[in-house]
């Protein structure tokens, strides 16, 4: 007995997960309401396009198109190459490219669950001291920052940050409907919470993230960078964290460290 949800029971899913009423949906998409009933009960059997269309106005993942696809019996759309096939050498030559350029300052690429790809050599010095079973891998960037072992003793102020962090995992978790992300952030929720309160001051700007080093404390801001147009999984789900210097005594830290490695 095939149990797998069908594309109508997905379509609604995603729906409700992004707290759309099938009104909502049905005038977005510009199909009626009475349409669209029928997609996600099964009693229409949708095209190929009305279910691309669909997925376009829910900001549904690639991954989860495909899946949908194949649950109304279509072929997969995108394609889903590991980082290092050939077919990726351009978008692999423009990431190695962008993570050298950032040198002197931190910069990583990740993918969907947090798992971390690569790096540029300013990121190295930063795991000194870490736990050995916390570097993978797959060493996953958000373990590495909260975990007793990993940087969490080293951050200053851990609750803002550990907030903040927590907050964009939940996000991203709602909105890809990854199961394992659901798990990490359960996972991450149970590390020793610390004291301090974990809102930002009132007239923060943004949170940095704030490192103890054998010169003082290292204030770093971050920036996420995607792939604009996509058509490959991978690409899809893949970010670029960059790290900049928030005042000038941790410029000048990183680019003495840069100088004299």
């Amino acid at each position: 007995m095939n149990t797998s949800p069908t594309a109508g029971a997905l379509l609604r899913q995603w729906r409700q997960r992004r707290r759309l009423s099938q009104l909502d949906l049905a005038c977005e998409a510009e199909i009626s309401t009475r349409h669209l009933s029928f997609v996600e009960t099964g009693r229409a059997q949708p095209s190929r396009d009305m279910l691309l269309h669909l997925a376009e106005q829910l900001d549904i993942p690639l991954r989860e198109r495909n899946r949908l696809l194949g649950a109304a019996g279509y072929a997969p759309l995108y394609s889903q190459h590991e980082l290092a096939d050939p077919a990726l050498a351009p978008a692999r030559q423009a990431i190695e490219q962008l993570l050298k350029a950032h040198e002197p300052y931190p910069a990583l690429a990740i993918d969907r669950q947090w798992n971390l790809l690569a790096a540029n050599a300013a990121v190295a010095p930063f795991l000194a001291g870490v736990a050995d079973f916390l570097l993978g891998p797959p060493l996953n960037v958000l373990r590495l920052s909260l975990h007793p072992e990993g940087l969490a003793p080293r951050i200053v102020n851990l609750g803002q940050w550990r907030a903040h962090l927590l907050l964009r995992l939940r996000r991203d978790a709602e909105i890809s409907g990854d199961e394992a992300l659901h798990a990490l952030l359960e996972e991450l929720q149970a590390y020793p919470a610390p004291p301090d309160s974990a809102e930002p001051p009132a007239d923060s700007v943004l949170v940095p993230l704030q490192l103890r080093s054998e010169q003082g404390v290292l204030s770093l801001i971050s920036t996420t960078t995607v792939f604009g147009t996509p058509n490959d999984v991978t690409l899809a789900e893949l970010a670029l964290e960059t790290l900049f210097p928030a005042d000038d005594f941790t410029a000048r830290y990183l680019r003495q460290r840069a100088g004299s490695a």
